[in-house]
């Protein structure tokens, strides 16, 4: 199959962007062989990656938000494939694409078909794979809660209104973790284990992490006892509360969660009260530029 060759998995919703079918136009007259296909309910993003490599195809575009980026990232390692991955951002967030420095814009961001691929990180938690970060906390909860209505209307700061418009409902919950010569416990108000940097819609929980060191980077926000005002302050990028956060960088961590402490991975809820986090070091192959903010020396192929 050619090298120029590649398939676009799309989420369904934006079948009718101008901007993505105008960007596809420009790659195909630059001499790419693009074919697309589109999702349209859960399990499509693992159906097309499966067939996509069963034709053998090996560079792959996922087109959508963090849920689809993960989703196919998700199914490319299940497949143990040596396919590479380019990130065609289109969702409300976008914070893996942000956080690497993809371009937002279509047409600049399948540019990165050209760019050789590097080898990243992938995380795990109990058989799920994840790509940019488990978050935890009411953070989390407002996340899952943010309609798409909102979010088509505001974008990004939808986030940003909901968790505003919730405050009655703030409480801390009680959270242990564990891993290599790390212990904490105790009431909290946010926590992050991230491969990436941001969740939420541009919340940096994890602001040095890098996506190829072979490590998760863990953050968590202790809950003080003026919780309401600390979150209003996290909510609108307050920079005082960045010395609040307990650290560390970890192959692994386990975490014992109370009733109330609300997980997602990627943006999706997630259950369990007992979880086990680790990493896979180099288990995907992304194109991203050499000087992209989440490569620390990653290697090229």
């Amino acid at each position: 199959m050619s090298e120029r060759k590649a398939l676009l998995i799309l989420h369904g919703k934006q079948a009718l962007n101008e901007e993505v079918r105008e960007a596809v136009k420009i790659k195909r007259a630059e001499g790419w062989e693009l074919a697309v296909r589109l999702t349209w309910e859960t399990g499509d993003a693992q159906r097309l990656v499966d067939e996509a490599l069963a034709a053998g195809f090996t560079q792959l575009i996922a087109g959508g938000g963090d849920g689809t980026l993960r989703d196919i990232a998700e199914a490319i390692a299940l497949n143990a494939s040596d396919a590479s991955l380019v990130l065609l951002p289109l969702g409300t967030a976008n914070d893996f694409a942000r956080a690497a420095g993809v371009s937002l814009v279509p047409q600049e961001a399948l540019q990165m078909l050209d760019v050789p691929a590097r080898a990243i990180d992938l995380g795990e938690v109990d058989g799920q794979v994840f790509l940019n970060m488990a978050t935890g906390g009411f953070g989390s909860q407002v996340t899952a809660n943010t309609s798409e209505d909102l979010k088509n209307i505001l974008g990004g700061a939808a986030y940003l209104f909901t968790g505003l418009s919730r405050f009655n409902e703030l409480h801390a919950a009680y959270g242990e973790l564990h891993g290599p010569d790390f212990h904490w416990q105790g009431d909290l108000l946010a926590l992050g284990i991230g491969n990436g940097r941001q969740a939420g819609g541009g919340q940096l929980l994890c602001p040095d992490a890098l996506a190829d060191d072979g490590l998760l980077d863990i953050s968590i926000l202790p809950a003080p006892r003026e919780v309401v005002g600390t979150l209003r302050d996290l909510l609108t990028g307050g920079l005082g509360i960045d010395n609040m956060f307990v650290r560390a960088r970890l192959p692994w961590v386990e975490i014992k969660v109370s009733e109330g402490l609300y997980i997602n991975l990627d943006g999706e809820p997630m259950q369990g009260d007992n979880l086990r986090f680790s990493i896979r070091p180099a288990a995907l192959r992304v194109h991203l530029a050499s000087d992209s903010p989440l490569l620390g020396g990653s290697r090229i192929g």
